[in-house]
């Protein structure tokens, strides 16, 4: 485990920036039409720093919303190479950082690896920006993380305002900065300042707590608080789509004659043809399934088979569901059924 400590002067981020496009395919948050999302950048000064948190999670550069897994054509298949390019995230928040830690139980288990999946998180450093400012709608805090968790970083930068404090996470990361003319020595200036704005940025973040909810679901699912609560929802799946810890695909072939290629798309839970049988049956008829199917999978399902809930606390749901439908009301509702 690295521990290593430098600042870096704000002017100097593009810089640095240049310098690992190099060697490295380097991911960082732009705004383009209106929308901050994390995507490939050219120079340096291309990255956005002053932003709160993208709309998309970075999640897609791991598990693309839509990906080819293989081709054929008249019997002969021809598979997709995996990542070998090294590459670089620049500016991911912790929660989204964490939701990576929680995708690994899915896609890199000891029973299973998704060798795309794994290729890609193998071939990419994480560095990491820091919350100063939370948003109204985060509650990372109560789900594990915190708007300076390191959990799935290898780099953490803090910003402090001419300056930013770099901390290592991993030897990996560590190596990203060990050589680069644009880092000096951190100061106890810069450790204690980081400590204070960190301190004022959890304070700032409020939630319900999860304490208990995965026992209070396990005696409620034919309970009639479902009866009511999906009547708001209008099955649009932007909570899922969003949702940096959302991992339901299907598969489909798109073929025409002999030639083709098997394709992995994103699906939902809130779609109602996500479940629907070959035979024309579907065991989640209404909303009212499909919505006690993605509270009992992040809050009961998820907890039974990896420990943890599948929530970090990014508030993307609550902000861009249509109808204000707040996951966290619903949190607190089931916490006190």
């Amino acid at each position: 485990m690295a521990n290593g400590k430098w600042q870096i002067a704000s002017l100097k981020i593009a810089a640095f920036l240049d310098d690992l496009l190099k060697a490295h395919r380097v991911f960082a948050p732009v705004k383009r039409d209106g929308l901050v999302s994390f995507e490939p950048i050219g120079r340096g000064d291309e990255a956005l720093l002053g932003f709160r948190n993208s709309k998309r999670s970075p999640k897609e550069i791991f598990f693309p919303c839509s990906e080819t897994l293989f081709a054929y054509q008249e019997g002969e298949i021809t598979v997709v190479p995996l990542l070998e390019e090294r590459r670089v995230i620049f500016g991911m928040r912790p929660c989204d950082a964490r939701s990576l830690i929680l995708l690994d139980k899915v896609f890199d288990a000891p029973d299973y690896q998704d060798p795309y999946y794994v290729a890609r998180r193998e071939n990419t450093v994480i560095i990491g920006l820091g919350c100063n400012r939370p948003l109204s709608t985060c509650f990372c805090t109560t789900v594990g993380g915190g708007p300076f968790a390191v959990d799935g970083l290898d780099l953490l930068f803090t910003d402090l305002g001419d300056r930013y404090l770099v901390e290592a996470i991993t030897e990996r990361g560590e190596a990203l900065v060990a050589d680069s003319p644009h880092f000096r020595e951190e100061t106890t200036a810069d450790v204690n300042l980081k400590a204070e704005i960190a301190a004022r940025a959890e304070q700032a973040v409020s939630g319900p707590s999860v304490e208990g909810v995965k026992e209070q679901l396990d005696g409620m699912y034919d309970d009639p608080f479902w009866d009511e609560l999906h009547e708001k929802c209008l099955g649009c799946a932007v909570c899922t789509y969003l949702c940096p810890t959302c991992h339901c695909f299907d598969i489909v072939d798109e073929a025409v004659n002999a030639q083709g290629r098997r394709v992995r798309n994103w699906d939902s839970c809130q779609f109602p043809l996500f479940t629907l049988h070959a035979s024309g049956h579907n065991p989640r008829p209404s909303g009212k399934e499909r919505m006690r199917q993605r509270m009992m999978h992040k809050f009961r399902y998820f907890v039974e088979n990896f420990g943890e809930v599948a929530c970090v606390g990014c508030g993307r749901c609550v902000r861009e569901c249509p109808v204000n439908l707040d996951i966290r009301a619903v949190i607190e509702a089931i916490r006190t059924s």
